[in-house]
């Protein structure tokens, strides 16, 4: 196969040895076996911004900030270097976001490098030294779903304890290695803290890993991981430990319809008087 130009370049640096072959191609970058010295790993290879199709970009990249100053600027201007710096940044979020989730005890694939707009890491296998599947290509015993559901659960609890929310989490973002699954593609994680979307990114992401698993354990389709573990992370009762249920006890006390009622035609008969008023003085 033809060598991409953007491995090439790593090659020349000395980061990879050689290509071997394409492993899978996805809506942002496509990922490649290659050869490190004595090691197979893999090169995520990110998409030009103009070829990539992950949509609302914008949605998850609120709350990102950069230390080089001008860069910001040109970023919320808009101009072409502000573009080229929003492109890296988004491209560089993945690295750091592995790093840091690895440090957190998070199964994520662990890197190696970053250069030229690719990153090379850890290559996933199964038990007999093949590229790890995806959870969307696999069939599962009940139990077996039930296991690496509470494993997904606990990972999603500590990506969060480390204040990051995946926010594109489903079956196609999972490996499932010799040791069970392993959560891939963060170029699009949020700040937990800083971004106002991540309570719903949270949730959808624990609901598509509950969907995606209910297929051979229904009982998974009734719970509400996503909500429980939000409401502790904003108590701050959230940690690596807490035990979960998956279901979410409805509010205290009953609402009183009446009072709402009466407030509303209060407001009414308010505006029905400003209304006369109004009109007397016109008249």
């Amino acid at each position: 196969m033809k060598t991409p130009a953007r491995l090439e370049a790593l090659i020349a640096e000395g980061l990879i040895d050689g290509v071997l072959r394409q492993l899978m191609s996805g809506k942002e970058a496509t990922v490649y076996v290659v050869r490190c010295g004595g090691e197979i790993r893999c090169a995520k290879v990110y998409k030009d911004a103009n070829k990539r199709n992950f949509r609302q970009a914008s949605l998850y990249q609120e709350g990102r900030r950069t230390k080089n100053t001008r860069a910001a600027r040109a970023m919320a201007k808009g101009t072409r270097f502000g573009r080229q710096a929003q492109e890296e940044a988004w491209q560089s979020v993945e690295v750091d976001t592995l790093f840091r989730l690895a440090d957190a005890g998070v199964r994520v694939p662990r890197p190696y490098a970053f250069s030229q707009g690719v990153v090379v890491m850890e290559l996933l296998t199964d038990a007999v030294g093949h590229p790890a599947p995806r959870l969307n290509d696999v069939i599962l015993a009940e139990d077996v779903a039930l296991a690496y559901h509470a494993t997904l659960v606990r990972q999603i609890v500590r990506m969060l304890c480390a204040g990051i929310v995946h926010g594109d989490l489903s079956e196609f973002n999972i490996l499932v290695d010799r040791d069970g699954p392993v959560i891939i593609d963060f170029p699009q994680a949020v700040n937990a803290a800083g971004n106002n979307n991540a309570a719903a990114l949270l949730r959808r992401d624990a609901d598509n890993v509950a969907t995606a698993l209910a297929r051979f354990a229904p009982a998974l389709a009734a719970t509400e991981y996503g909500q429980e573990i939000w409401s502790l992370y904003e108590r701050g009762a959230l940690h690596e430990d807490v035990v979960l249920t998956g279901r979410v006890p409805p509010p205290e006390g009953v609402a009183d319809v009446g009072a709402v009622v009466r407030e509303i035609r209060d407001v009414e008969a308010e505006h029905e008087a400003r209304l006369r008023y109004k009109a007397l003085l016109q008249s």
